[in-house]
């Protein structure tokens, strides 16, 4: 979610692209038909280039739960039984109930009517990318990190700055360490959408920054910052209409991740995010915001939903990781959430991810065999 963001009909410049991939592809893709009001997505590989770092070949290291998910261990609006730590594993906990928009089986749900214009806008025949993995890129993790607390975590000030007016108040518990998304791990100076998100399992409450950078004195500065229930169907009950959060779509990030915990246990039991390359000035529920100045009405919308159909075949020669996320797009589907590279999938780093396996596979999978699944309560702003 950098270069520019729509917020109160006014066009803000913010921040500068991830690498010298991004400033190159956005800067073209802002001197076309439309405005990019953002450019998340891309961080593992140059947009177009399908290729990401090598795998690595060592791993590193409440309230009442809803109803059992799938079978087995998850539950629902629950994360008192994560680990602690970053990257640490949520034990089948699923943020907000089982009846969050994230969390609903759509699998049966109607396609939209504008399902194949739309498609066709994003790419018929561009496949699927992971913008997640093993090992690093560019010297940086490959996805957007994010860290576990409780309530032994000290809470400090957050100074906003672009969207102080759309943002929660703090303090905030951000450990003063706490991993930055495209943070070198030699230390150096680096850009990009500088996400920090932190999951308090005792207070069952998300807490996501938008190109955040740590002070001296532990406290936060960030454009933009937002709280989010994992309890509640009213996930962030401090937000108006046409606000934004971390996240162009005004969306949370975290619960939209592809993580290996989830993987590994044979499940995801939720909507996936994912970005595009064009977005239309308009959003879609759970989506409050808009991201584009496009009102060309074949574009996605914030907050719009696709699935892949029915009728694709999971290839059995597929690895369980790749057939694992899959089989959730099936389900539960993806939710456009910023402007990017068209069909990055989002997800946190991991040791354990095979880079080559999740790149060749899911990029087999085109965007011919999605569908965007029927928009009810679009917004215009």
């Amino acid at each position: 979610m950098n270069e520019f963001r729509l917020s109160s009909n006014k066009l803000a410049n913010t921040a500068i692209a991830k690498s010298a991939y991004s400033i190159i592809y956005c800067t073209v893709m802002a001197l076309g038909a439309i405005t990019l009001s953002a450019c998340g997505g891309g961080g593992s590989a140059a947009p177009g280039t399908g290729t990401t770092a090598p795998p690595a070949t060592t791993p590193t290291t409440p309230t009442t739960p809803d109803a059992p998910s799938t079978p087995g261990t998850s539950t629902y609006g629950s994360i008192l039984k994560a680990d602690l730590g970053v990257g640490a594993s949520l034990h089948g906990a699923i943020p907000f109930p089982s009846d969050n928009a994230w969390n609903l089986n759509i699998s049966s749900a109607p396609v939209d009517p504008a399902s194949n214009a739309i498609i066709a806008s994003i790419g018929l025949n561009t496949g699927l990318h992971p913008d997640f993995g093993s090992g690093l890129y560019a010297g940086a993790p490959i996805g957007i990190p994010y860290t576990v607390v409780d309530s032994t975590q000290a809470k400090v000030a957050v100074n906003f700055q672009a969207y102080g007016d759309e943002s929660d108040a703090g303090p905030y518990p951000i450990p003063a360490n706490a991993p930055i998304e495209g943070q070198p791990s030699n230390g150096a100076a680096f850009s990009g959408d500088r996400h920090v998100l932190v999951l308090d399992r005792s207070a069952n409450r998300l807490y996501e920054l938008y190109n955040a950078i740590p002070n001296a004195d532990g406290s936060w500065k960030a454009d933009s910052g937002a709280v989010f229930h994992l309890d509640s169907n009213n996930v962030r009950p401090t937000a108006k209409a046409g606000w934004t959060s971390a996240d162009a779509a005004g969306l949370p990030i975290f619960p939209g991740l592809a993580r290996y915990d989830e993987v590994a246990a044979g499940v995801i039991a939720h909507a996936l995010r994912f970005t595009v390359q064009r977005s239309r000035n308009a959003y879609v529920p759970p989506a409050t915001h808009a991201a584009s100045s496009s009102t060309d009405a074949s574009l996605p919308p914030m907050g719009m939903r696709v699935r892949l159909k029915a009728g694709y075949a999971i290839p059995a020669s597929f690895s369980n990781d790749t057939k694992v996320i899959l089989q959730a797009l099936k389900t539960y589907g993806m939710i456009v959430a910023d402007n990017g590279s068209n069909w990055y999938i989002s997800g946190a780093p991991d040791a354990r991810w095979n880079n080559d396996k999740l790149v060749s596979e899911l990029g087999s999978v085109r965007g011919s065999n999605f569908e965007v699944v029927r928009m009810d309560g679009l917004v215009t702003p």
